[in-house]
């Protein structure tokens, strides 16, 4: 009979993570903004959502507001009836205007560090970088969702 396989025990003690970490992880994505891009909208049944994508991974989705093509605060995707989907064209310019928030949070399930991108006064999406602060890490729920479709 195999040996079991062991589990990981979340009560175990682990090193905190540091600021040095966090201060990295917001270099990061200051550095790779530049580098998103905007995938093509996803029409949901009351609202719009637009993948961010880095390399050919999603970031994160936007919440649009479709009757004026700009973003929702995070939390909030909207409650359409009746819309247009934006033009990709359109909402290019929001992200020359997003900008990483300067403070991070730390999620211990995924150990990993959640960098919040604003527009204006919202906070629209948010960037998952590794504890380490060296790699972003992709939505792959959302990546699958975008090359299923295509997108």
């Amino acid at each position: 009979m195999p040996a079991p396989i062991p589990l990981i025990d979340r009560r175990r003690r682990r090193e905190p993570p540091r600021e040095d970490e966090a201060k990295k992880a917001i270099e990061l994505v200051k550095e790779a903004l530049p580098l998103f891009r905007l995938g093509s909208p996803i029409r949901r049944p009351d609202g719009v959502d637009v993948p961010v994508l880095y390399l050919d991974f999603a970031i994160d989705r936007m919440h649009l507001n479709p009757e004026t093509g700009t973003p929702l605060p995070k939390g909030f995707p909207g409650h359409f009836e009746r819309f247009e989907c934006p033009d990709i064209k359109d909402i290019s310019k929001i992200l020359d205007e997003l900008r990483v928030i300067d403070a991070c949070e730390f999620r211990e399930p995924e150990d990993c560090w959640i960098v919040p991108l604003a527009w204006k006064g919202f906070i629209v999406l948010h960037a998952r970088v590794s504890r380490n602060g060296e790699e972003l890490v992709p939505d792959y729920a959302l990546t699958d969702e975008v090359r299923r479709h295509g997108l």
